[in-house]
């Protein structure tokens, strides 16, 4: 079955790159911003319940966030300004599950780890139990709000801690996580038909602990974008690196819309992709899962 689907949710962004950039006219100035996306995204729908920006310094992640939308005031601009990171995750929320609150804000942060998430895990009030019982006591604990999308952070981060793939500060196998988190979102995805049969679930997420990133489209639109070599930005017009010379720089920007004039691919649907450490890409299909035909690529 093919099922058409349009890309209405919150919107999400990811960065990657080998040296560390200022992310501020991505995420604010650019024709497609982040900041223009949570006043009207490409179907004309405001995304306007909180805002998040997570970034590393060094192997220390900051997550800001707010209940606010990102265009009212200048909380998200002044956040974006000062952000220069090699890993950077931000969101702007449109609520579907939990009320609009600080507490229910991506992204989320668990250790080294910061995650979003654009969709809904249909069926949640009945595999909430379910899915926390599935969870050590540590990861029960450290949920504050009431989304499916923590849920989810957590659940995942539970099922890759029991492959031993993962510690509580950063990945211990790249390939190994692929896997599991594939194999996990095929697993949630079968669950929630089962729970709620008349609609589907969408999951995309960005997972990272600062030093690889996993991205994941299924049934929301999501792009990228591959930077190699330092240029002048198209907006302001000054590169956003201090770059070393002598070496070759290189990024990869996701997310759920593109945001400038560069070339952008869509990632295909029910597919994981990831950039590892020295931010070479891969792909690989999610398991058992057909690809939906989205109105919204």
């Amino acid at each position: 079955m093919t099922c058409i689907l349009a890309s209405i949710m919150c919107r999400l962004y990811g960065f990657r790159s080998n040296e560390a950039t200022k992310v501020e006219c991505t995420l604010v100035h650019a024709q497609n911003a982040l900041l223009i996306q949570s006043q009207s995204d490409e179907i004309g729908r405001s995304h306007s319940d909180g805002w998040g920006i997570g970034y590393y310094e060094g192997q220390k992640p900051h997550v800001e966030r707010s209940a606010a939308a990102a265009h009212h005031g200048l909380h998200f601009s002044n956040t974006a300004e000062r952000v220069y990171s090699q890993t950077v995750i931000s969101h702007v929320r449109l609520a579907t599950v939990g009320t609009p609150a600080i507490e229910n804000c991506h992204p989320f942060h668990w250790g080294g780890w910061v995650f979003a998430h654009n969709g809904t895990v249909q069926g949640i009030d009945t595999l909430r139990p379910e899915m926390t019982n599935e969870l050590s006591v540590t990861h029960q604990k450290s949920i504050a709000g009431s989304t499916d999308s923590e849920l989810l952070f957590h659940w995942l981060m539970q099922r890759l801690a029991n492959e031993q793939v993962v510690s509580e500060s950063h990945c211990n196998s790249l390939s190994d996580a692929i896997a599991v988190v594939g194999n996990s979102l095929a697993e949630l995805d079968s669950r929630c038909r089962r729970a709620m049969p008349e609609k589907l679930a969408k999951l995309n997420i960005v997972l990272t602990d600062g030093r690889m990133m996993i991205a994941t489209r299924l049934r929301n639109s999501l792009h990228w974008t591959h930077r190699d070599g330092i240029r002048d930005c198209e907006i302001c017009g000054i590169p956003h690196v201090e770059h070393q010379p002598g070496f070759q720089y290189r990024a990869v920007v996701i997310a759920s819309e593109p945001v400038s004039h560069e070339t952008w691919d869509a990632i295909p649907d029910a597919t994981v992709i990831a950039i590892d450490e020295n931010i070479q890409t891969r792909s690989t299909p999610i398991p058992g899962i057909e690809p939906a035909s989205l109105e919204l690529t």
